[in-house]
């Protein structure tokens, strides 16, 4: 098992790996819409889920991957009404291909943050 650790996705805020690569698969670890540069989240939904995405292709890229090697998705959104919002940016990124994916509401995320997406991708 190989952790995965980049400069251009945010640290991770505890006892884990930004994600593992397996040498078969990659496992991405829940990110958050914080800035890798400056640790800020920005306010809104939208913002932040564009912030999530670049932070998970640059996780990828560590591991070699793209977009196009996701299988499966998850996404938590502190509010289920953000739905829309995220999943227009989240799309905008799966053009090739569709994952799998499954959506909840949660009572809250780290940080006070309104999306987090964790990704498994096929090498």
């Amino acid at each position: 098992l190989k952790p995965i650790a980049t400069d251009d996705a945010p640290a991770a805020l505890g006892p884990y790996s930004q994600g593992i690569d397996t040498g078969g698969l990659v496992f991405v670890s829940g990110q958050l819409g914080v800035d890798p540069k400056t640790g800020e989240m920005p306010e809104t939904t939208a913002e932040q889920a564009t912030l999530v995405m670049k932070n998970i292709a640059a996780a990828l890229a560590q591991a070699g991957c793209t977009y196009d090697n996701v299988a499966k998705t998850t996404i938590f959104l502190a509010d289920i009404n953000d739905f829309s919002a995220v999943n227009e940016i989240y799309g905008a990124c799966f053009t090739k291909t569709k994952p799998a994916r499954s959506t909840f509401q949660v009572a809250a995320l780290p940080k006070g943050a309104k999306v987090e997406i964790e990704v498994i991708a096929v090498k």
